[in-house]
């Protein structure tokens, strides 16, 4: 393995792991800074805005990069010039319409969640999804590069503009919170947006060239993407936000904060997925098979050893570090619902490969299938335990849900590892 590439993985897990601290901070400070009320409100605000824009964001990056990465090894520049053309238009109009669900559903918030002063919030947080509609496809024209690791930094940058727009913002209370989000958003998607520039630009240039036969399947993929992004985003984003619909609002508060192992641990994977995404779709593109499976193997072996050994430890800490990070209501009310959710969290870490996996082996309708199965699971039983037991019922939808879901997928796994030996493209 080369310095080079040692270096690039590196940096990208700094990268990936300075920003997931900066999001912590800025939890802490939010939480801090608003009290247990008014931060239950911005938790609601925050979850729905990401819920419809993950709902509604065109998800074609996956597409950037699966079909990216097939146009760069045929050398086919004027294809992927045209890809990003499309990319750029489909991600704009997702912004737009998750943006317009969020102004209709404002007038609306108060009587769901059964609390006021959400209306001005809803309206600020319409605006981020529009500002945040272009840094996935300036991301993917820098991973298509092999640069996850300049993808890695900016992720850091944009957690620490958003951690300074929470900290100033709060002191003005609510609004200034949301509004402090949406500036630090559109500072982040320019530098980004102008770095993917950049990127793009140190491909041969070509003129923009119609993409013919890969029409069907770019739409199918590009449809299964979409649907797997939206399921995926009912997790926590639409938890949070239908929490409050059956329980009192502060119960969304300590249910959010109760997602903190589960934000943690993703972080945790964040760099090994998005290097098993680019390492792993260049493989499969180029006929590389079992280096796909055995940078799989590596990393559930590697996974499960960590999460052994870290759960345990979380799980004694879990109240001190509750009331230590967010205060004394917290470590009181929420401990119960984190300690469920870690248990959850370090099942998606193990199988965390299934966000890059489907992607890189041109598969992402597995994605719709198992994470719809999960949805199916997690929603009735979010609404009936979280009306009887609040965050803690909350948290164990979460992970039966989570039970369903690593379940679904090792069938799913098997069966297409012996599909690839009968078909001989396993050489080990």
């Amino acid at each position: 393995m080369g310095s080079g590439l040692i270096w690039r993985r590196s940096a990208t897990a700094i990268g990936a792991y300075t920003a997931a601290l900066l999001g912590f901070a800025s939890t802490i400070v939010a939480t801090r800074e608003l009290g247990v009320d008014r931060y239950a409100r911005f938790a609601a605000v925050v979850a729905a805005m990401s819920f419809f824009q993950q709902l509604l964001d065109l998800t074609i990056e996956e597409a950037l990069v699966k079909y990216g990465f097939r146009y760069i090894e045929a050398k086919r520049w004027g294809r992927l010039r045209r890809l990003f053309e499309v990319a750029i238009g489909f991600k704009l109009l997702g912004g737009a319409l998750a943006s317009l669900l969020l102004v209709a559903l404002a007038p609306f918030a108060r009587s769901l969640w059964g609390a006021g002063g959400v209306f001005v919030p809803m309206l600020i947080a319409a605006t981020i999804t529009i500002a945040q509609a272009p840094e996935n496809v300036a991301a993917s024209a820098i991973i298509l590069r092999g640069r996850y690791d300049v993808r890695g930094g900016f992720l850091a940058l944009s957690m620490a503009l958003r951690l300074v727009g929470i900290a100033i913002g709060s002191v003005f209370g609510l609004d200034g919170a949301v509004l402090g989000i949406a500036l630090a958003q559109v500072i982040a998607t320019t530098a980004i947006s102008l770095a993917g520039v950049a990127a793009f630009r140190r491909f041969p240039r070509a003129a923009s060239e119609r993409l013919g036969d890969d029409i069907p399947g770019l739409r199918r993929f590009f449809l299964a993407s979409t649907l797997a992004s939206s399921l995926d985003s009912a997790r926590g984003t639409l938890g949070t936000s239908l929490v409050p619909t059956v329980a009192p609002i502060r119960q969304a508060a300590f249910f959010d904060n109760a997602l903190a192992p589960d934000t943690g641990l993703a972080a945790v994977s964040a760099p090994v997925r998005l290097v098993l995404l680019t390492e792993q779709t260049r493989d499969f593109e180029a006929g590389r098979f079992d280096l796909v499976v055995r940078m799989l193997r590596r990393y559930i072996a590697a996974s499960s050893l960590l999460m052994v050994v870290a759960v345990p430890v979380f799980w004694v800490l879990m109240p001190f570090l509750m009331g230590l990070t967010y205060g004394t209501p917290y470590r009181l009310h929420a401990t119960a619902a984190a300690r469920l959710i870690l248990i959850a969290a370090a099942l998606r870490l193990i199988w965390g490969w299934t966000k890059s996996f489907p992607v890189s082996i041109g598969r992402p309708g597995l994605r719709v299938v198992v994470q719809a199965i999960e949805i199916a699971v997690f929603v009735p039983l979010l609404l009936v335990l979280a009306s009887r037991h609040g965050a803690t019922g909350a948290a164990w939808a979460i992970l039966i849900s989570t039970i369903v879901f690593c379940t679904v997928w090792s069938v799913v796994l098997l069966r297409l590892r012996s599909g690839w030996r009968t078909t001989g493209a396993l050489s080990s």
